[in-house]
């Protein structure tokens, strides 16, 4: 079981404040956070594309080389690459240049976003969104597969004898997951290749995110990858700690009150109880977090939100240190006495390169 952190990137004044971060600050901001995770024992830190105010990720390969320089263990991420509006050649190109860079410690999570505009930026239809999502995909699947791909679709120029450089670390492409909030035809494809599938399990209740697991294991194993109980299955969540129940909710109310998603929605206390929002003490994190696996079934990996609403850097880095301290240990321990046999580990590069070299096929 994998246990991390990602942000959107937000530039969001603190509570009470007209003026957001320089764009500056927010950059290095969320390099100390992914930082201060590998410090606290967290697997994994992953950070949001975004190419519109108030949002400063708008490269996250570039986020992520400056954090691999300065890591040595967490694996990098995202938690969202746009792989409608991103081409697919310059996706395998960078995240394999990060890859060997990063000895290896990095996945994707690729996504359509949320952001209509973008489509036009980039010079697409977002009419178009899901056909570009699952043609880009199988452009890129084969550009880390192949050496030499011929290539004709609906939505690029054609390629013909085409190379992308560098090649994959170990000849082992960086591990895949496809997000999803709301569509199903993206469980299909994560299961039809049969990669992971993140649900991203924040701001909706969790019914609505169990069909979609629930969908992309059935066809994982529709597929032959293997029985559904071992299809990679990624979840998001938000939390914000105080050793002390009611002051984590006096504390986080402004945050709450401050998020743009939340604004004019229902009160704190019904989104805690409808959503996977957890504020309140480590203990109340493990016990909600735990009963995910009641409503999901065993997963491999496990991300928070901890910097929403304005938060300081300091706060941020306070609640990675919970996190780290108090929660993880404690998740660790009892997922792993939980899980049934047969349920694979979250995906490393060193654990699928071994595969290769033995002749399998990297998960």
């Amino acid at each position: 079981m994998q246990f991390g952190i990602f942000t959107v990137g937000d530039l969001t004044p603190e509570p009470g404040s007209k003026t957001p971060p320089t764009e500056q600050a927010r950059l290095k901001a969320t390099a100390a956070m992914a930082v201060r995770a590998e410090q606290a024992g967290l697997d994994v830190f992953a950070t949001g594309e975004h190419h519109n105010p108030p949002f400063v990720s708008s490269s996250p390969t570039t986020l992520l080389g400056y954090v691999a320089a300065r890591t040595e263990r967490i694996i990098l991420s995202t938690s969202t690459t746009l792989i409608t509006t991103n081409d697919p050649v310059k996706i395998a190109e960078d995240f394999a240049v990060l890859q060997h860079l990063a000895d290896g410690r990095v996945d994707l999570m690729l996504g359509r976003g949320n952001t209509g505009p973008v489509y036009p930026w980039f010079g697409k239809d977002i009419r178009q969104g899901i056909p570009l999502a699952v043609e880009n995909y199988a452009l890129l699947h084969r550009l880390w597969r192949e050496e030499n791909v011929d290539w004709q679709g609906r939505f690029r120029t054609p390629l013909q004898g085409f190379t992308s450089v560098p090649r994959p670390l170990d000849g082992v492409p960086p591990f895949v997951w496809h997000g999803s909030i709301r569509s199903p035809e993206i469980a299909e494809q994560a299961a039809f290749y049969g990669d992971g599938f993140f649900a991203n399990h924040i701001f909706w209740p969790k019914g609505h995110f169990q069909r979609l697991v629930e969908l992309y294991r059935t066809r994982y194993a529709h597929y032959g990858h293997g029985t559904p109980e071992q299809a990679y299955v990624g979840l998001g969540g938000q939390v914000y700690l105080h050793r002390n129940s009611q002051e984590a909710v006096r504390r986080y109310r402004p945050y709450f009150d401050n998020f743009g998603i939340y604004q004019g929605g229902p009160p704190l206390e019904e989104v805690m109880e409808e959503t996977p929002l957890t504020v309140g003490s480590p203990q109340q994190v493990i016990d909600k977090t735990l009963s995910f696996a009641e409503t999901f079934g065993d997963y491999q990996r496990q991300l928070f939100l901890v910097d929403s609403g304005g938060m300081s850097l300091s706060e941020a880095l306070e609640q990675i240190d919970l996190l780290g301290e108090e929660v993880l240990p404690v998740l660790r321990k009892e997922f792993a006495n939980r899980r049934a046999a047969g349920v694979p580990d979250g995906p490393t590069h060193a654990a699928r390169a071994a595969q290769a070299s033995e002749g399998g096929v990297p998960a």
